[in-house]
């Protein structure tokens, strides 16, 4: 069937929520990692039923055409990125929240709703759910589930794996499956909630989420700001505030050139020259004594510490981080990416980073949750594609965080951009076993190709 047969057949089943303007088609090119994909889409679908996702995927099994899942298109690893011969199939318009049970501690939303609007409604019960990106006032809760999320608050509360109970997926062929349970407990058959999440919209569509909330912390959370002469002191400090048994809510970590780019964004006074600088919050009935300990510990670790004075301060220390990926975007072309290593490997991990800085002649600014050892190390480059240099050094930095024991991926996902090293983190057995695993839920693999698994 020709191309515009398929769009033909879209039209006359779904209508106006087909979208084949230039302008939309573009759109679905692309997310936030600036990787965009090879031509325009066949045509984006706007779904704003479960129906709508259903249909779409019967016509695409029907006729053969690759389905792109999308939500709101802040991706960093080109996971959402839809090309020619493609159909982008937007979930963005399906954020409705369908039920809040305070009582079992759930809610029920579709996966197009945005982190800040769920808790935002959900802060009326006096719930939360607790992962938080730090784009969470732009990024979906099926986008979330789709890359395994996690975000500032997830060394103590947890990433998107440990909110979620149930999922509905829509399978490649339109067909509708509930997975997971409604209670706390739940272990009949396989964990196929465990693995969606995550999956980067390979094996089916998230339609809708059984979440697992949380009630909102008692107490006022506690900020706390550490400035070290390098970052590699910031990281060693990081490491003995989780040696000394505390647990902080979020403990972030900005290197110089990050952080200096954080405040001209905010037009904000220049940092100290080289500081770096750890921002620590505490939460809960306990907040002020940990608080207290965190400031001793930091302070022992040679850091200059205050604690915030009042929330108007700690807010504006939070938007400092919060702001690190459009502060990069005023140096050049990001590449943003994404590793993870143990804890007590944070402080060889920026060595490893300095290293290949010196090795490439390149600058690297680098932020990391330091509460749970994932680093976000930025390569900087002018222009669209993304130079061979910057690979070679991607490469270098990849490797040296599986040396440490770490992973190529703590919350962005493989996508496009990390599908070639896929191997080396999982050997080529486990490869290949969950290739196959996918082509289980999609034998025709017409569900977002390319992705995850190189061609």
């Amino acid at each position: 069937m020709t191309d515009p047969d398929v769009v033909a057949r879209l039209v006359a089943e779904l209508g106006d929520r087909v979208d084949v303007s230039d302008a939309g088609r573009a759109a679905a090119r692309a997310d936030k990692s600036g990787q965009a994909a090879s031509g325009s889409a066949l045509a984006v679908v706007h779904a704003r039923t479960v129906e709508d996702v259903q249909a779409t995927m019967r016509i695409a099994s029907a006729t053969g055409t690759p389905v792109v899942p999308r939500g709101a298109g802040t991706g960093l690893a080109g996971g959402a990125n839809t090309g020619a011969g493609e159909i982008g199939l937007s979930l963005r318009s399906m954020d409705r929240i369908l039920e809040v049970r305070p009582d079992d501690l759930i809610a029920v939303v579709e996966p197009g709703i945005l982190n800040g609007q769920l808790n935002a409604a959900l802060a009326e019960h006096g719930l939360w759910w607790a992962p938080d990106p730090a784009s969470r006032d732009i990024s979906t809760v099926g986008g979330n589930i789709a890359t395994g999320a996690g975000g500032l608050l997830c060394a103590k509360y947890g990433v998107v794996r440990d909110a979620v109970l149930g999922l509905d997926l829509v399978l490649a062929d339109g067909r509708l499956m509930s997975l997971g349970h409604r209670t706390v407990k739940g272990v009949t058959g396989l964990d196929l909630t465990s693995l969606v999440i995550g999956s980067e919209g390979i094996l089916g569509v998230v339609v809708a989420a059984t979440l697992k909330l949380r009630r909102l912390v008692p107490g006022e959370a506690r900020t706390i700001a550490a400035t070290f002469t390098d970052v590699r002191s910031a990281a060693v400090a990081a490491s003995a505030v989780t040696a000394a048994g505390i647990q902080p809510a979020i403990m972030e970590l900005m290197d110089a050139t990050s952080l200096a780019a954080s405040h001209r964004l905010l037009g904000l006074p220049d940092p100290t020259p080289g500081a770096s600088q750890l921002t620590v919050q505490t939460d809960g009935p306990g907040a002020t004594a940990e608080a207290e300990a965190v400031v001793a510990v930091l302070t022992a670790a040679g850091g200059t510490v205050r604690l915030a004075a009042d929330d108007a301060e700690a807010q504006q220390l939070w938007t400092v981080r919060r702001s690190m990926h459009p502060a990069m975007e005023t140096l050049g072309t990001a590449l943003i990416e994404d590793v993870s290593v143990p804890r007590s490997a944070l402080p060889a991990m920026f060595d490893e980073i300095a290293r290949i800085e010196e090795r490439f002649g390149l600058t690297i600014p680098t932020v990391c949750h330091a509460g749970d050892g994932n680093l976000h190390p930025n390569f900087i480059f002018d222009g669209d594609e993304v130079p061979e240099v910057i690979w070679e050094a991607a490469e270098d930095l990849f490797q040296s965080a599986l040396r440490l024991g770490g992973t190529l991926t703590g919350e962005h996902g493989v996508g496009v951009l990390k599908r070639r090293w896929l191997a080396d983190e999982l050997g080529d057995d486990q490869w290949e076993l969950q290739r196959r695993i996918a082509q289980v839920f999609d034998p025709a693999g017409i569900l977002n190709p390319g992705k995850v698994f190189a061609p």
